[in-house]
């Protein structure tokens, strides 16, 4: 369990300074994924279906969203 926290803290702060140089288009995308990945899963895995199958569902939709977002951000 200490591994995989560890490993999330690790995963997340390197993401974010990888977005410093990110359009903001580009960073909604990529976190609207992030997030909609995450919530498929979770969903998923509530209801019973697969993890993976409801993290591609939402991370699809979470980066359609995201860009949506972001390029109305730019404006």
């Amino acid at each position: 369990m200490k591994r995989s926290l560890l490993f999330a803290a690790v995963f997340t702060v390197a993401s974010l300074i990888g977005c410093t140089s990110m359009t903001a288009r580009q960073q909604g995308t990529v976190s609207g994924a992030a997030i909609g990945a995450a919530a498929g899963a979770g969903i998923a895995a509530i209801s019973g279906g697969s993890g993976w199958t409801g993290a591609a569902i939402g991370a699809v939709a979470g980066g359609v969203a995201g860009n949506i977002k972001g390029s109305r951000q730019q404006k």
